[in-house]
């Protein structure tokens, strides 16, 4: 039996762009002598559909797409997932199932048990677990067939269900699983992902291929990487990382072979290739073609155009220097070689006769009060405004280039440098940043020396330093990561050796902030715990305020 695996970028709600892809994607796999294909997890409608499945309508074209596919499971048998009614009263309405088409016809359905509940996952919302077990006999092998989460209760040892799909599968003695995932990309999950489909191998001694989403959903960004292992714990293969591919695998090889193994998992390439995707994914679904964005001539801006420079080309991209009396003069000189190196259009746009308009129209009730955040934010506020006019007049996309470590302290002005259309470093720690430059820089310098050595500093005051403001960025970024991602209380952080009045104080600026990250752009997500979607916390709540 030959197993043809199809990753693909699918758009979500798009029924005739997905099924004339996946139309292709079966030819491609018949060519290559396969006896099934598989597709991901909801791959008909995509991942995640969330309130579109709400509705009747939306229902009906998953159902006529199946159909359609039906038709093309003649010669060759498809695995696809789609939403499916439930037909009984009690439950939910749908579920998340794994059609068998073959023959022409719908030859077995097996719904989705393990429904996640967390992070970015809501499926508990709309869809009803299985709760019958059965597998399917193609060709004289039996398949147990199992949606993304189902294979992620090894052995029933995951705390948040009560039982195991496969365990129930295995009385029926099937040669081989097959399951189907939408699994979201962090710069964790691929090491991850390999564990988990190594640890139901060794269990059940069978061979197990996984195909896998890639492309991005607005700030969700699946990765690809699917991942055929045979039955002694080896990975066979591992497909590409952001990128389609439709690879064919001979079952009796994975059961004997040594296959060609693991892809290296370094994090800022995984990171610097996920974001390139997101941007360009972003773009494409949404229609838009041409992104702007505000150059200081510092890391951040620095970073985020280069990647918008290489998802959408340079002809795509335009920056806007807007320097103010407090900006240095290396600022401007490293924005516009920054720009000339990655070959984008530039304008400069002095914010002083703004500013000082501005401070004219507001002294009259200002008085003699002195300089503080306010006129601080004015010029923040003025910036965002003409960067929001270009996009208004000519079309571009306003990407955002704050960092993580900014988003969580709130070192960022609403209406100001935080407004945008995507958030592109929104995931991105500080010190992050600096190693994405590097990374960007390995074979020539795209990103000037001294904007990645030179202290970082918005330069809204004289002499201002980011350092005047937070904690170094080296143990900021440790303290946070603890907070965000870890879930640590401020004991468990400060027992790792941190001051207690800095971990209290960098915590309380991360919670009362909460306010503008409610406010900011969809973040792309590269790791366990972005802000957005998957990480939901109250905006008045008082816990370490």
């Amino acid at each position: 039996m030959r197993i043809a695996l199809a990753q693909l970028n699918v758009h979500i709600g798009n029924f005739q762009g997905n099924l004339e892809k996946m139309i292709a994607a079966i030819g491609t796999a018949r060519d290559q002598g396969a006896d099934i294909v598989c597709f991901p997890e909801l791959v008909v409608c995509g991942y995640p559909p969330r309130d579109f499945l709400d509705f009747e309508d939306f229902i009906d074209l998953a159902e006529t797409s199946i159909q359609k596919l039906a038709v093309h499971a003649t010669d060759i048998a498809i695995i696809v997932g789609a939403p499916s009614r439930n037909p009984v009263i009690e439950g939910k309405d749908l579920y998340n199932s794994a059609f068998f088409l073959a023959d022409g016809i719908i030859r077995h359905v097996q719904h989705k048990t393990l429904l996640p509940n967390y992070d970015v996952f809501d499926e508990y919302r709309y869809f009803e677990p299985a709760h019958q077990y059965q597998t399917v006999e193609f060709k004289g092998k039996k398949i147990a067939l199992s949606i993304c989460e189902d294979i992620w209760n090894v052995g029933n040892e995951n705390p948040l269900y009560t039982v195991c799909p496969l365990d129930e599968m295995m009385s029926e003695e099937p040669d081989l699983i097959i399951n189907l995932s939408a699994s979201p990309f962090s710069y964790k999950q691929a090491s991850e992902r390999i564990k988990v489909i190594r640890a139901n191998v060794e269990r059940y001694n069978l061979p197990l291929f996984y195909v896998n989403h890639v492309g991005a959903q607005t700030e969700l960004l699946f990765d690809g990487g699917s991942v055929v292992m045979g039955p002694q714990g080896r990975v066979f293969a591992e497909m590409p990382y952001f990128e389609e591919s439709i690879q064919t695998f001979d079952l009796q090889e994975v059961m004997t072979g040594e296959g060609t193994g693991e892809q290296p998992k370094e994090k800022m390439a995984l990171i610097h290739d996920g974001l390139v995707m997101g941007l360009k994914n972003y773009f494409h679904k949404l229609g838009f073609t041409k992104a702007i964005l505000g150059l200081s001539g510092g890391i951040d801006s620095a970073v985020t155009a280069a990647l918008a420079v290489r998802a959408l080309g340079p002809e795509n991209v335009s920056g806007i220097l807007m320097p103010s009396t407090f900006s240095s003069d290396h600022s401007v000189d490293d924005a516009r070689k920054l720009a000339k190196r990655l070959g984008i259009s530039y304008e400069i746009i002095p914010i002083a006769p703004g500013y000082d308009t501005m401070l004219s129209v507001l002294q009259p009730y200002f008085g003699d009060k002195p300089f503080d955040v306010t006129e601080e934010n004015l010029q923040a506020r003025l910036r965002g405004m003409i960067l929001m006019a270009f996009s208004n007049k000519f079309g571009p996309i306003l990407l955002n280039t704050t960092n993580k470590s900014e988003m969580a302290v709130g070192y960022g002005t609403l209406y100001g440098d935080l407004c945008g259309g995507l958030s592109v470093l929104g995931d991105v720690y500080k010190t992050e940043v600096y190693a994405l430059a590097r990374y960007i820089n390995k074979d020539e310098e795209v990103i000037p020396e001294n904007s990645i050595v030179k202290p970082p500093s918005a330069e809204l005051r004289p002499d201002q330093k980011d350092s005047d403001s937070l904690p170094d960025y080296g143990i900021l970024d440790q303290i946070l990561y603890q907070y965000i991602e870890g879930h640590q209380s401020p004991e468990d952080i400060i027992e790792t050796g941190f001051d207690e009045l800095l971990v209290r104080r960098v915590l309380r600026m991360v919670n009362i902030n909460e306010f503008k990250r409610h406010q900011t752009a969809p973040v792309l997500r590269v790791s366990t715990k972005a802000f957005g979607m998957g990480r939901r916390m109250p905006i008045v709540g008082k816990y370490l305020a």
